[in-house]
């Protein structure tokens, strides 16, 4: 990860993920949201936070949600249905549900479905943010599935060679089991990064590289420099000679296949009609409709190993699969504690007292 982007230990509290996970329950309960839909929310945050993916946390979304069901844009008790229902797919209304209560409960809709049909597919409309798209994908990992997530948020993005944002951050994730290796997770943005890591850097006061976000008549930033109090988000690949055009293409297949296609419109038509802004896209593929489980998972643990015996370019020490810092983040987050900065963890104590919410951190 970027330096931009990781919190200093000097300036890191580390908490106990399970009193953490205790807390960011008890405030989801005190804003309305039933006893068990607050359990899984807080373990998609809590996920987020041990895997090291700091962006999709308790230090930036947490908040964000709360004063979304405080100012009633997201619903503690939405009305979600299932509007097409057939053996493979299935399409949601949502009904501005908070997405990391949603999504998982469509994976295991679309993992049934997978262990009937060999493969499901379940959308989602009208639905709040999904937190780290990983966590839904990981979920199949037990069926011996493939798992695949997908979201298409607001307009946050430029497309390439525009000075408009179109399309949002529409993240990818991939979850594919191994036998002995960690399982390889891809969860990427299709912009150049997410832009919550924008709201981590300004909170570290980091200096951003070149060629990260654009001003606000859409032209690349190409001097490194702190994070502007006005930016725009640009597609992978920053600029069109270095591949843009492919991270906003891809974008444009996530709001297609999220939004589109279950007839929530899109996004950047949206986002004035649907206070919810967000759709969803979640699959599970099973193994066993494609080939021998077994023989998967060595071969998966062949690949992976082949990948990471690949001898390291000058200056760096190894070469990484997608997954593996995120694993490793497990195990040492899990001993040590979740790396807080100071300022959020004034933010628990506070939120918590005003909420009346017993804090241990």
């Amino acid at each position: 990860m970027l330096e931009s982007f990781v919190l200093r230990e000097e300036d890191a509290v580390r908490v106990n993920h399970e009193e953490l996970r205790e807390v960011t329950t008890a405030l989801f309960q005190k804003v309305g949201v039933p006893s068990d839909d607050a359990a899984l929310a807080a373990d998609v945050l809590l996920m987020a936070d041990i895997r090291g993916v700091d962006s999709h946390g308790v230090s930036n979304m947490l908040r964000n949600y709360l004063t979304g069901y405080q100012t009633g844009r997201i619903k503690p008790l939405p009305e979600w249905r299932v509007v097409r229902d057939r053996p493979s797919t299935a399409n949601i209304d949502a009904d501005e549900g908070l997405g990391i209560i949603i999504a998982p409960k469509a994976m295991e809709m679309a993992i049934e479905k997978a262990k009937k049909t060999g493969m499901g597919v379940v959308t989602m409309g009208r639905c709040g943010h999904v937190g780290m798209a990983a966590y839904h994908a990981m979920m199949a990992l037990p069926h011996d599935m493939v798992g695949v997530c997908m979201s298409a948020a607001p307009p946050q993005v430029l497309p390439t060679f525009g000075a408009e944002p179109r399309l949002g951050t529409n993240p990818i994730a991939v979850a594919v089991p191994a036998l002995d290796e960690a399982p390889f997770v891809l969860d990427i943005a299709t912009s150049v990064v997410a832009v919550n890591k924008f709201r981590i850097a300004k909170r570290l006061g980091a200096i951003l590289p070149p060629g990260m976000v654009a001003d606000m008549e859409g032209t690349p930033i190409m001097e490194a420099g702190p994070v502007p109090d006005e930016f725009l988000s640009l597609p992978a690949g920053s600029l069109r000679e270095l591949g843009s055009h492919k991270g906003y293409g891809l974008a444009c297949v996530v709001e297609i296949l999220s939004t589109v296609i279950g007839g929530f419109g899109f996004a950047a038509r949206n986002t004035r009609e649907s206070p919810g802004g967000f759709a969803h896209y979640v699959a599970a593929y099973d193994i066993d409709a494609f080939s021998d489980v077994g023989e998967f998972k060595q071969t998966m643990d062949d690949f992976l190993r082949t990948l990471k015996s690949t001898k390291p370019a000058p200056g760096h020490d190894r070469v990484l699969v997608p997954g593996q810092l995120e694993a490793e983040n497990t195990v040492e987050r899990t001993t040590t504690g979740i790396p807080l900065h100071k300022e959020v963890v004034e933010w628990f104590r506070s939120t918590c007292a005003e909420l009346d919410v017993p804090c241990s951190l």
